[in-house]
């Protein structure tokens, strides 16, 4: 058995591979020609790799590896500073390598944010918020045209990294059954494969109105549309971390619940959940949007609940201290599918820590890597 932690850094796609029992493990990258990559995603079952990500230089894309990252191609999907300047300038295409590339979505995709695999179809969604969907493994794309054409989009708020569809999630036994999460716009889910959406954001009645102080917060009867991440457990709780507070669905997004109750702050990125184990999930708190948003008190922990997220308890055993000054970011948490579950995150000063005890105890298994965006395990 060997596991894949796929990264997406600042610098490239990064692997970190461990070809027996999650121990030895080894760095390889960069990788994508140091293209800022968002979202890394490896399919188990034929071992390919995509990374997707880009920016105001490179433009958006896809790359995509058949052979463990040794080899890449790209599906560039909107040009970028580069393609432009080259354009006009021999010298500079002759020292890029430019040649002219007649791009499928020429200015309307900043960059590419996330990726999801489900039954044969690979998804990816993009900065504006808009979903797109591949049913060749990438070489060949189309837009979702009712998300594109939503009634009220002129209305999205887009967040401080601007309006980003962040979060692809699915049901794995009725895969037309989607969630997205779009940052400053909320939650949006399909029950027909894309054809319709509709916006789920609304508060469950147990929780109070006003209970909370902030821009972010929910108000209205719904939730704060600033979400950060979404996971989907084995029973079909979906789980949210957002800009005020950690959440949880029991009813497909139609109505969520405050589960922030013992946490030490109301703000943070990631969440993952287990993988077998509906009860049981994985947040890391910061200390707030304006102090810093680093580890409270600068101690850092990872806050586990058994319970769906009734209580909380800090797990701190093998992680720094103090001094710790770190953030991890909205997709840089995930867990395998071992027994018992590993669970590792990524920081932004280029740390990875995992822990194969299912979060009790932690250690940092690579370091001095390049801000790390997301985290994503594959296991063969």
């Amino acid at each position: 058995m060997t596991t894949t932690i796929c990264l997406g850094t600042t610098k490239g796609a990064f692997l970190i591979t461990s070809p027996g029992a999650r121990s030895d493990w080894r760095v390889s990258g960069p990788h994508c020609d140091g293209w800022p990559i968002n979202h890394v995603l490896g399919d188990p079952d034929t071992g390919s790799i995509w990374a997707a990500g880009g920016g105001e230089w490179n433009g958006a894309g896809i790359w995509h590896s058949d052979d463990g990252g040794q080899s890449w191609e790209l599906s560039h999907l909107a040009g970028g500073m580069a393609d432009e300047w080259a354009a006009n300038d021999a010298d500079l295409a002759a020292m890029l390598g430019w040649t002219p590339t007649d791009f499928p979505f020429p200015g309307e995709i900043d960059a590419i944010w996330s990726l999801h695999r489900a039954d044969g179809a690979l998804y990816a969604g993009a900065k504006p918020a808009n979903l797109y969907v591949s049913h060749d493994n990438g070489k060949t794309w189309e837009r979702n045209t009712a998300l594109a054409e939503f009634p009220d989009r002129d209305a999205w708020s887009p967040g401080a990294a601007g309006l980003t569809l962040h979060t692809i999630l699915s049901a794995p036994d009725d895969p037309a059954r989607m969630w997205l999460g779009v940052s400053a716009a909320g939650v949006f889910a399909t029950e027909d494969g894309g054809a319709n959406w509709d916006r789920r954001n609304r508060l469950s009645n147990t929780v109070a109105e006003g209970a909370h102080d902030h821009p972010a917060a929910p108000t209205g009867g719904e939730i704060g549309h600033c979400v950060h991440n979404m996971a989907r457990a084995a029973d079909g709780t979906i789980y949210q971390q957002n800009h005020h507070g950690t959440w949880r669905s029991r009813d497909d997004g139609r109505h969520w619940d405050d589960i922030g109750a013992g946490l030490p702050s109301t703000f943070g990125f990631p969440v993952a959940v287990h993988p077998s184990d509906p009860q049981s999930l994985w947040v890391i708190p910061l200390n707030g949007d304006m102090a810093g948003r680093f580890p409270p008190d600068a101690r850092a922990a990872v806050w586990k609940s058994t319970d769906g997220g009734e209580t909380w308890t800090d797990k701190r055993a093998g992680l720094p201290g103090e001094a710790c000054y770190f953030t991890v970011l909205r997709q840089a948490m995930a867990t395998d599918r071992a027994d018992p579950a590993g669970v590792y995150f990524g920081t932004n000063t280029g740390s990875v820590f995992a822990s194969f005890d299912e979060g009790e105890t932690w250690s940092e298994i690579a370091r001095h890597l390049p801000t790390i965006l997301s985290v994503e395990v594959m296991t063969r």
